[in-house]
């Protein structure tokens, strides 16, 4: 794989750690504030609002940009936003902040998928983007709890000024990694949104908004659930949580490699299996030890969604890749936002802490009935395409 790759994934990194360090530092950050846990939960959501915005605005204003200039840029608002967080004065300035620093999330992985594809053979491409990808999940497993342990050490503040400092080395490695890529060939903002009057590209966004919504149900209310139905201590909610990162990285590997050989059934299996794990893990979370390895497994089977999702969108907007591409990680944070809202809900209405399991198991399903659809799309496609050419050849 290309050294440029190392690059990219120092950039994911930076990217999952602040974004989901943010839950582990929570109190902190409230009890600095002098707010409370649900009004300090809104520095989450205004970054996933920066994600959700930024994605589609930011990829269609630097159209026209060399895509190493956009990632470079990226990053420079990613590392500043982090700064300026750091040193918020009120829990309301934060939230702008964060918002933010949230801004260049989607357009970043937008950019960096597509460099990271054309830097390799066709029959790895998925594979490269699973390589950046992997910056992503690895920040689960060692930048979450470690940004979690310093916050609890030393201050939120230190946290995020570390993630700025993470943001600049990404950008000293993509200025001496990443080659020059040049403009993009006919580059065009009518191109780019012309790619959304496909079908495939909003089957494919919905996908990812409904499977990955099935994986966020579940761990956004995974440390009630590991505390009070498995019986851990809270001390050991970080540890599992890398138990859970390990998974991801793992999955998010193996989904890139079955991306380039065997797409659509990948997938088909990869949502069948999430919607059977969190199924079980209704079960299962009545015990420490089966608690801990479901949990492994809702991250593995959750994450190799990902590069296969990547990949396949970025094949159904053919020549105009960058603005569907960042799209998928607006539809990320919707699922992220969905998962959350339906699993607080189920809470709320009395179901009980594990109840959010059957709404991920649920979500799954309809995941993988649109990717059923979907396929049978590119079938129908293929055998239409059959007939015209003896047609034509005749």
């Amino acid at each position: 794989m290309p050294v440029a790759l190392i690059a990219l994934a120092i950039g994911a990194f930076g990217i999952g750690t602040t974004e989901f360090v943010m839950m582990g530092v929570l109190p902190q950050a409230a009890a600095d504030f002098g707010v409370s846990i649900p009004s300090a939960g809104y520095l989450i959501t205004g970054y996933a609002l920066g994600v959700v915005v930024g994605a589609p605005l930011l990829t269609a204003l630097a159209v026209r940009l060399p895509r190493k200039t956009m990632l470079l840029a990226m990053m420079g608002l990613f590392t500043l936003g982090n700064v300026l967080f750091a040193m918020s004065p009120n829990q309301e300035i934060g939230v702008v902040f964060r918002f933010i620093a949230g801004l260049p999330h989607g357009a970043f992985f937008g950019a960096g998928a597509v460099v990271a594809s054309s830097l390799v053979e066709k029959g790895n491409r998925a594979k490269a983007v699973s390589m950046m990808f992997m910056g992503l999940t690895l920040a689960n497993v060692v930048g979450v709890p470690l940004g979690t342990l310093l916050g609890q050490k030393v201050g939120w503040r230190a946290t995020f000024l570390v993630v700025a400092v993470i943001g600049l080395l990404a950008i000293g490695a993509i200025a001496k990694l990443v080659p020059h890529q040049g403009r993009p060939v006919s580059p065009s903002l009518r191109g780019e949104l012309g790619a959304f009057r496909r079908p495939q590209v909003w089957l494919a966004l919905a996908i990812v908004t409904f499977g990955l919504g099935g994986v966020f149900a579940c761990l956004s209310y995974i440390a009630p659930m590991l505390t009070d139905v498995a019986g851990y201590s809270p001390t050991n909610v970080t540890l599992l949580l890398s138990l859970a990162g390990i998974g991801m990285t793992i999955g998010n590997f193996l989904g890139g490699r079955l991306a380039d050989k065997a797409l659509m059934p990948g997938l088909y299996a990869s949502l069948l299996a999430l919607a059977a794990v969190l199924g079980i893990f209704t079960i299962t979370a009545q015990g420490k030890v089966g608690a801990a390895i479901t949990i492994f497994f809702v991250g593995l089977a959750g994450f190799m969604i990902g590069p296969m999702m990547q990949a396949r969108i970025m094949e159904k907007a053919g020549g105009t890749p960058s603005l569907v591409s960042a799209a998928v990680q607006s539809a990320f944070n919707i699922a992220n936002s969905i998962g959350a809202y339906l699993g607080g809900l189920v809470i709320a209405g009395g179901l009980g802490l594990l109840a959010p399991n059957w709404v991920g198991a649920v979500l799954a399903v309809i995941g993988l009935s649109i990717a059923v659809v979907s396929g049978g799309m590119d079938r129908r496609e293929d055998r239409e395409a059959n007939q015209r050419v003896p047609a034509m050849a005749s």
